[in-house]
């Protein structure tokens, strides 16, 4: 009984010590005249007085002094506070915390200091605030939670708090990250219609590969792993599942924390068809002129993915029309009982929208006429979704500028009008190049040109250039107005120079010497094809080697001379819907085109060439790409055949891979590659990134089939010769570069083979 009487003795003791004379008895209320605070050394006592809701004048009631401390306590600022009353006067005492002097982190390999420190300062850790455990504690906690989401489970991160003078404090947070645990196994359970092998193949994460120590596909990841599982459910709801679930994900640790084990539980569902499709709302548009785009049907099997592409199908319908901001929602009604669905596709397409400006910012070097006259959504009219876009891309496609960007902008005060503003980023209009290259046909070649594509800010183009190698030598002059007239128009003028060593080129011995002068105009049919009409005044002269005293050549000459004044006109068609001019992987060109010397010229001949691009997307990173290029030219009145020097050659880079380059078809009597009269050439490339750089948009790789030859006037299928192979092709920053290593499936005894070719600094 004693040894308790003690006991309670003690704590009262105790209790009295903690709270003080004022909080162990009851105090008689007063009214407050002066409020003090000791202690402060950083903290204003303003500070302090605004934290609190009682203030002199106040009346003090016995239990107030508890809020006095919650309230101060939950500034954040001090480690201790207590009360004490002294008559009619509070006094209180308070320790503030230390203040951070610095933050240093180390062994954080993985995670940038710089991004570690945002992180801290927005949960009030930084340099100059206020030292708080608790949030040290919360730092670390975040930290090692963030390791953990990357699959390292054996992260340690500790910390050092250093007092020094002044009451201030130093941190050091020291990381240990471990190595990252890789995925033993991922388990799919519930699967019954696709093996876990159909099913895996969806998944960025892998168990151990043979290239996962360059991708880290076996290093789990949180993110990844949520990011599969979308892709899982995408999976099954393209394919019928409608009702599919991720019943659960069960992510297990080995002992050593350097294994993991995924296990995935799935319910399937069963394959639903399509019973009913309807258009709902309120149709603004024909149902007439949406239905092609509804590509969902009865009796299809459901697919989510097509149901959402026909809602953005649907609302990009509308916003061509002037409802930007349609909305167009896909509603499923599931009959499980039949394994059907109706699907409904609801439209809602708002106010019609009206454009009230078109505004152009950041051109202060081209003048405002140069970008409207590109521009296809015309002010005070509906918006149209699809000019807009179109306006972006002929703006892009000017040469102008590095950027081009298009908001549409809300009109205050009003909900059925926009304004569309185009704001573009301009580059130098004005180039001085000069450049160096190499390539197996033309060995060193050199270049130097100055261009100024927006002369004063006029949109016009003027050019002066020279290009020199082992094969050509050319000096050039051009100008080109793009808008000679105000419906597009173009007119352009250009006079060159050129010699031509045509031994160089593995062709015959013989070189030619022009001079060239032209006027050339250009006539848009659309937004996407132009024609081009052109006359040129050419004068040739041509030397050949001693040797050639008889043949082909030499006989050419006896009749015909070696000096020649053509006067050519020429015409061409082309249209262009590439996504890119370089490294395109969808849509595709075509170009016609014919020239034709004007009768009494010196020789009268013709010649007509065809050529197609077209790209087909595969994949995400896939594309097929196929060409063909056909040629054919011929002589007319008096003249018997097409000249030597205006023939087609095949063979090589941008021919058929494989063979030197211009060797193949017809050769002279001194076996030297001649031409011909008509070409047949065609490519079909399977274009795929290259293995570990899928992301890089300056390199690519692809495997080819090439075929091609050429002929003196009649076609013979049979002598097409065809080469297989691999290329790659890269835009570095000193120019571009393509490899091919091909083999020649059919070549014959007189061919030249060249399984290795490259080029450096010229087009690809």
């Amino acid at each position: 009984m004693i040894k308790i009487f003690k006991t309670l003795l003690v704590r009262l003791s105790l209790i009295f010590v903690l709270f003080g004379s004022t909080s162990a008895f009851a105090v008689d209320p007063f009214v407050i005249k002066d409020i003090r605070v000791n202690g402060l050394q950083r903290i204003t006592a303003g500070a302090v007085f605004n934290a609190m809701t009682i203030k002199v004048g106040d009346r003090y009631e016995d239990d107030q002094s508890g809020d006095i401390i919650r309230q101060l306590f939950q500034m954040g600022f001090f480690s201790d506070v207590n009360v004490e009353l002294s008559a009619d006067t509070i006094i209180i005492n308070v320790q503030e915390r230390p203040a951070i002097t610095s933050i240093e982190l180390e062994g954080n390999d993985d995670i940038e200091t710089e991004k570690l420190l945002e992180a801290f300062s927005d949960v009030g850790m930084e340099v100059g605030r206020v030292f708080n455990p608790l949030v040290l504690d919360k730092v670390k906690n975040e930290l090692l939670q963030q390791y953990y989401n990357n699959g390292k489970y054996s992260a340690e991160v500790t910390s050092k708090v250093t007092t020094l003078e002044r009451n201030r404090v130093s941190v050091l947070i020291s990381v240990i990250e471990g190595s990252a645990a890789s995925i033993k196994k991922i388990n799919i359970v519930g699967n019954k219609s696709f093996s876990d092998e159909e099913i895996l193949k969806e998944f960025e994460l892998t168990g151990p590969t043979l290239i996962s120590f360059y991708t880290n596909s076996d290093q789990y990841s949180k993110q990844k792993l949520s990011a599969d599982l979308e892709r899982v459910n995408s999976f099954y709801q393209d394919r019928g599942y409608i009702n599919f679930k991720v019943e659960s994900t069960q992510v297990s640790i080995s002992p050593d924390k350097n294994g993991i084990f995924i296990t995935i539980n799935i319910n399937e569902g069963k394959v639903h068809t399509i019973s009913e499709v309807k258009l709902a709302g309120e149709l603004i548009v024909s149902p007439d002129q949406l239905i092609p785009y509804v590509i969902v049907q009865p009796s299809d099997v459901f697919s989510r993915k097509k149901a959402t592409q026909t809602s953005e199908y649907i609302t990009t319908v509308l916003g061509h029309a002037g409802y930007s901001f349609a909305n167009v929602n896909m509603i499923p009604e599931i009959d499980d009982e039949t394994s059907t669905v109706k699907v409904t596709f609801f439209v809602d397409p708002g106010k019609r929208v009206y454009v009230r400006r078109v505004i152009m910012e950041g051109n202060t070097k081209t003048r405002d006429e140069v970008l409207r006259r590109e521009v296809r959504q015309m002010e005070a009219s509906t918006i149209s979704t699809n000019a807009v876009d179109h306006s972006k891309g002929r703006l892009s496609r000017l040469g102008h500028f590095d950027e081009v960007n298009v908001e549409t902008l809300p009109v205050s005060g009003t909900s059925d009008q926009v304004d569309i503003k185009y704001t573009v980023k301009e580059k130098s209009s004005g180039n001085i190049l000069a450049g160096a290259g190499f390539s197996q046909s033309q060995g060193l070649v050199l270049n130097a040109s100055i261009s100024q594509n927006n002369f004063l800010g006029t949109g016009k183009r003027m050019s002066a250039s020279f290009n020199n190698s082992s094969v050509n030598t050319v000096y050039s002059l051009g100008y080109t107005n793009p808008y000679y007239t105000i419906d597009g128009i173009s007119r352009g003028y250009n006079i060159s120079y050129r010699t031509t060593d045509a031994d160089e080129a593995n062709t015959s011995s013989y070189t030619t010497e022009s001079f060239n002068m032209g006027v050339n105009f250009g006539l848009p049919l659309n937004e996407s094809d132009k024609i081009g009409l052109g006359l040129d005044l050419e004068f040739t002269s041509i030397d050949i080697d001693d040797n050639l005293f008889f043949g082909e050549i030499n006989n050419f000459i006896i009749e015909n001379g070696d000096s020649y004044t053509n006067l050519k006109a020429s015409a061409v068609w082309g249209t262009d819907t590439r996504n890119r001019a370089i490294f395109a992987t969808r849509g595709g060109s075509k170009r016609l085109s014919g020239v034709i010397t004007v009768p009494g010229s010196d020789l009268e001949f013709y010649k007509l060439s065809y050529n197609q691009k077209q790209y087909f997307p595969i994949t995400n990173d896939t594309t097929l790409y196929l060409n063909a290029d056909f040629g054919y030219g011929d002589s007319y009145g008096d003249a018997e055949s097409l000249p030597f020097f205006e023939n087609y050659y095949a063979g090589g880079k941008g021919s058929v891979r494989g063979f030197n380059d211009n060797t193949l078809g017809p050769r002279d009597v001194f076996d030297d590659p001649i031409g011909g009269s008509v070409k047949l050439v065609g490519n079909a490339e399977f274009i795929f990134p290259v293995p570990f750089m899928p992301e890089s948009k300056t390199v690519r790789m692809s495997t080819f089939v090439d075929a091609g030859n050429v002929y003196d006037d009649e076609i013979d299928l049979g002598e097409l010769r065809y080469s297989v192979g691999v290329s790659a092709k890269w835009l570095s920053p000193f120019g571009a570069l393509s490899f091919s290593l091909a083999m020649p499936m059919n070549d014959g005894e007189d061919d030249e083979v060249q399984t290795f070719q490259f080029a450096f600094g010229s087009g690809i």
